[in-house]
């Protein structure tokens, strides 16, 4: 696949090689979109996390570790 870049672009996918962690523009652009996945996967959990807060779904600091704990079979003191 053949790809343009901005000359901003290149620069940036420049500067990352010569620091010699990436040894192509390969394996700058596929980290590029990794941490664009993990990026858009941070957001929506955050959107998701405001949908509960405004839906009225949340729980107390006490209410969540009382669940932790007996969900593990837990008590505070361990």
């Amino acid at each position: 696949m053949a790809i343009s870049l901005t000359p901003e672009l290149d620069q940036i996918v420049h500067q990352k090689l010569s620091t010699g962690r990436y040894h192509s523009v390969e394996d700058v652009l596929a980290a590029a979109l990794r941490a664009l996945d993990e990026e858009e996967a941070a957001v929506a959990a955050i959107a998701e996390g405001l949908d509960d807060v405004a839906a009225g779904r949340i729980y107390t600091l006490e209410e969540a570790n009382a669940e932790f704990y007996k969900k593990y079979g837990m008590s505070p003191a361990e």
